[in-house]
């Protein structure tokens, strides 16, 4: 069940309460973090309220990938991320169908431009990216799912650039009318629509998506007309098939940058049954928030909206200002084990040596764990620099306070009816 609190007299712009049918409860709007591989990377689950951890997504595919034939005996989300009372979301695997596809082969990420795994941003890699890529072929970021044995080996996230070939690489997905083919070192796995839904029912989220063909910005429109009526044709069948009546089921919005086929979308899943929505897709450069505004246009106005894989600041404005009420992205989590943290002055480096010797705190008046405990921008950059396993953690716990915290006081202005102050003064401190 949703329910609207307050709505924004000058925007969609609402805030409310999201419970599920599992008697869990989120406030919107919120961000969800992302625990791709049931775990949140470098943050303990016994931290996870400190942190003000309202919402987690994990990824279907990938648990789908790494648990094999031992998903039968899965205990679900909850038991396996330690977290009985927070509400956990699954990703269909529709969003593999394109960066493990076209996103290779094309060289893009969601909105445009290389990503760069480094910093979780995407954007034309620089001079400076490909040198440090070349210099650095063989680096890998690959971890171990605690408590999981014989789990294999694996990168963390989709879309990790390890050298200057992988910018345009080869497209590992064939995708059918009935679904997706995944080539894999075991050879070629089928996804579609009706595994995805047996899948996340044995995860056993509280919020599941719709198999849908997650497609590339440089796709034309008729690829994209094409690729639309197959994610409507996945939702109906999404709808069919699913069989547990405690998980919500969220359809999922298409159409790449075209206004008639985001509109057409909007409204032919805004029309299902469905117990919530999600934007997902390609945006184009600079053209988020009339591609939102688009894709909300037939939606349900008593239901809840969330954005896929969608994380910076200003969009989140672009987003809420929309009628967005849930996000999640890398961002927070990827960009802190980089030493990238986040504040309200601006975003700074912590590896950089302008950090070192530092005694500023991360952020002044941050009352998050990491900086009630007086750790510095010098002892940061120290850690990171030490191979010390804290700098991710402590980093990762400010990133993620920083972002529920956003999130928090923008909830508090559109309840006070003062998200246009809101929005203006947040939007002139990135403009610094």
């Amino acid at each position: 069940m949703f329910s609207i609190l307050k709505k924004d007299n000058n925007s969609r712009a609402r805030s409310g309460t999201l419970t599920t049918f599992s008697g869990r409860t989120v406030e919107t709007p919120a961000y969800a973090i992302v625990g791709t591989h049931a775990e949140v990377r470098c943050l303990p689950a016994e931290k996870m309220k400190d942190a003000r951890v309202q919402l987690i997504i994990a990824n279907t595919y990938h648990l789908w990938q790494r648990l094999g034939k031992d998903i039968e005996k899965f205990q679900g989300l909850h038991a396996e991320m330690n977290t009985p009372d927070m509400v956990i979301m699954t990703d269909s695997g529709g969003f593999q169908v394109f960066s493990l596809g076209f996103g290779r082969e094309h060289g893009v990420g969601k909105v445009g431009g290389i990503r760069n795994s480094s910093v979780g941003t995407e954007r034309s890699p620089s001079p400076a990216d490909r040198a440090a890529l070349r210099s650095h072929p063989g680096e890998s970021d690959v971890r171990r799912i605690p408590s999981s044995p014989g789990f294999r080996e694996f990168p963390p996230d989709d879309f990790l650039i390890h050298n200057e070939r992988n910018m345009r690489d080869k497209n590992l997905v064939r995708i059918t009318e009935e679904g997706a083919y995944f080539m894999t070192d075991d050879g070629e796995r089928f996804l579609g629509p009706k595994l995805s839904m047996e899948i996340q029912e044995k995860l056993g989220a509280d919020i599941i998506l719709a198999f849908d063909e997650c497609t590339s910005p440089e796709h034309e429109y008729e690829y994209q007309k094409q690729a639309l009526a197959r994610t409507h044709r996945w939702a109906e069948e999404c709808i069919a098939v699913k069989t547990r009546n405690d998980q919500m089921l969220y359809g999922i919005v298409q159409g790449g940058v075209f206004e008639d086929l985001r509109k057409e979308s909007s409204r032919y899943i805004g029309n299902l049954p469905f117990d919530g929505f999600a934007i997902g897709g390609s945006f184009g450069e600079g053209k988020m928030r009339e591609v939102i505004g688009w894709s909300v246009s037939g939606l349900p106005e008593e239901k809840p909206r969330h954005l896929l894989g969608i994380g910076k600041i200003e969009n989140i404005l672009d987003g809420v200002a929309e009628g967005i009420d849930t996000f999640d992205c890398v961002i927070p989590t990827r960009e802190a084990r980089h030493g990238g943290v986040w504040t309200r002055e601006g975003r700074f480096d912590a590896k950089k040596s302008a950090n070192k010797n530092s005694d500023a705190p991360i952020e002044k008046g941050c009352v998050c764990p990491t900086c009630a405990m007086g750790v510095t921008r010098g002892m940061l950059f120290d850690m990171f620099h030490s191979k010390d396993l804290r700098a991710g953690e402590y980093a990762t716990m400010h990133n993620i306070f920083f972002f529920n915290t956003f999130m928090s006081e923008m909830r508090r202005a559109i309840q006070n009816g003062m998200f246009r102050e809101f929005e203006k003064e947040t939007r002139g401190k990135l403009k610094k």
